[in-house]
């Protein structure tokens, strides 16, 4: 089980360096194939309704989501890889309405909150 377990750390190690040292070749030797992009997408909100349905709607605080990755298989210099900001980006964001009880719950806790002096 150890020789298993320490031949699956070692291939994974061996991809991130070979990953590794790709990105690093295409940031010293730049051309149109640059490892690192700018993605934007359309904020999309999901808001749930009666009946489990969902409406979706785009935000109409921050319409567009810009975020930098880089074209490789792990992070790297921060960056998320390319493949995974796409699938984040189109997923549409969850809302949910707190229900009636709740919200005074919050109210009520910071009007106490305020009396204390925090």
């Amino acid at each position: 089980m150890q020789r298993v377990l320490l031949a699956v750390l070692s291939a994974v190690a061996l991809v991130y360096i070979g990953d590794f040292i790709s990105v690093r070749v295409r940031v010293l030797h730049p051309k149109p194939g640059n490892p690192f992009e700018t993605v934007t997408a359309l904020r999309i909100l999901a808001i749930g309704e009666k009946g489990n349905k969902t409406e979706y709607s785009v935000d109409p605080l921050q319409p567009q989501q810009t975020a930098e990755c880089v074209h490789a298989l792990f992070p790297h210099n921060g960056d998320p890889p390319c493949w995974y900001l796409k699938r984040k980006f189109a997923q549409p964001i969850p809302m949910a309405i707190l229900p009636y009880s709740w919200r005074n719950a919050i109210i009520g806790s910071t009007r106490i909150a305020r009396r204390a002096g925090m």
